[in-house]
């Protein structure tokens, strides 16, 4: 991938899945991200499995292109030390519990009062103010509480939620737009500024039409599960060897799609004339069609479907993702030499550039712990004796440092 933010230098604080995704995708445009962590242990989603090789997948999943460094965060000598990195770099990006950064010293008017091109950026559950402003951001909470459960599921099931952490990935995008806005700002004025999201905000931000839906007519929609909620038929339907999403999406297609079907019939049947009929009779309507779809397979009759011009597509599960061709010939999963892992594959940023239409986005494996603590103070102007004495009192950490210390002792 182009780099287009070469020469940004982001400062991630964040931890968990929000903020490390949104600093995730800065690095995969080519920004410099330094990954600090706390001592000891890291980043709390190290301890989150599955793990390969001892290695969280939650964390390889979030924190590529970056270098990483650890720091006592309790240690007033390692919060000085974060101060004297934030005053260096173009960007801060933290996620925080509401008023942390305040209590370490480290609030954007603080920091901004000597460095006024400073661009800080954060991540909450709820929001900076308000009455549920410092309650902690956890996803199904949010999901919960921003109204997007009650749209998933089925009247049976009740709420549901999204079956990935989506109101942490969102954040974590409107995050990356807040701040590159805030970066073309700055081009423009030469002062910085704090830009925030939350969980809540930015799954709000996803209702789209169901949330204009009630705005406007005060309707509360219902889950309706894998159903279109208002055209019919339009979801998932069984096939012989297993679902299929179908997406006749307008009368005439409904039509052609009946003529494929060999149902004809159906076309003059009262229930079905129009959609609001089809949506009255939705799920007879389901039964009819599934027992024609059952006798051939979700290949077969996509590739029917799509020679007719109707939307359709099997719905597959990872193994038939990752082995699929399009997806192959999309080149979506990338690979990395990871140092304890040897390679490693990815999905990779799914942006594509004329100005670079091989599209490698994948430069830097996730960070070991503590791995790059001297190359970054180094580069960020600590001399080496300083970083010595911060490691020897654990105010920083390096990777194998303690290794090899231990063996200098024992031959000294």
């Amino acid at each position: 991938m182009t780099l287009q933010l070469s020469g940004l230098r982001v400062l991630d604080l964040t931890r968990a899945l929000s903020g490390p995704f949104s600093t995730m995708i800065l690095g995969d445009l080519g920004a410099e991200v330094i990954k600090v962590e706390p001592t000891p242990g890291g980043d709390m989603v190290r301890q989150w499995g599955p793990f390969d090789h001892d290695i969280s997948v939650y964390y390889l999943s979030a924190n590529r292109n970056k270098r990483g460094i650890e720091i006592n965060f309790r240690a007033p000598e390692g919060l000085a030390l974060i101060r004297r990195l934030a005053l260096q770099v173009d960007v801060v990006v933290e996620n925080f519990k509401v008023g942390t950064m305040e209590s370490m010293g480290l609030s954007y008017d603080t920091l901004a009062a000597e460095h006024p091109g400073l661009i800080m950026a954060s991540i909450s559950g709820f929001g900076r103010t308000g009455p549920a402003c410092e309650w902690a951001g956890f996803d199904q909470i949010a999901q919960g509480y921003s109204g997007f459960m009650s749209l998933s599921g089925t009247p049976e099931s009740g709420p549901m939620r999204v079956g990935t952490a989506i109101g942490d990935l969102t954040s974590g995008m409107w995050l990356v737009i807040g701040i590159l806005s805030a970066v073309i700002e700055r081009q423009r004025t030469g002062r910085g500024q704090h830009v925030d999201t939350s969980l809540l905000a930015s799954l709000m931000g996803l209702l789209s039409v169901q949330g204009q839906r009630y705005l406007s007519v005060r309707e509360i929609p219902q889950p309706s599960g894998n159903l279109h909620p208002v055209i019919a038929p339009y979801g998932t339907f069984e096939a012989a060897d297993g679902p299929i999403n179908l997406a006749p999406a307008t009368q005439a297609m409904w039509l052609k799609l009946c003529d494929l079907l060999e149902l004809q019939h159906l076309t003059a049947d009262p229930r079905f004339l129009t959609n609001a009929e089809r949506m009255q009779n939705r799920h007879e309507l389901k039964r009819l069609l599934e027992e024609r779809l059952r006798t051939r397979s979700r290949m077969d009759w996509t590739r029917l479907f799509i020679d007719h011009q109707i939307p359709a597509g099997p719905i597959n599960n990872l193994e038939d993702v990752f082995n699929d061709e399009q997806v192959k010939a999309a080149g979506l999963v990338e690979s990395i030499v990871h140092p304890l892992l040897g390679e490693l594959e990815q999905v990779g940023l799914p942006i594509r550039s004329s100005n670079d239409p091989q599209r490698r986005s994948i430069r830097r494996p996730p960070p070991i712990l503590g791995e790059h603590t001297r190359e970054v103070l180094l580069q960020f102007g600590l001399a080496a004796n300083e970083i010595d004495a911060l490691l020897r009192t654990d105010v920083v950490k390096q990777f194998g440092y303690a290794e090899a210390a231990n063996d200098s002792s024992e031959h000294t």
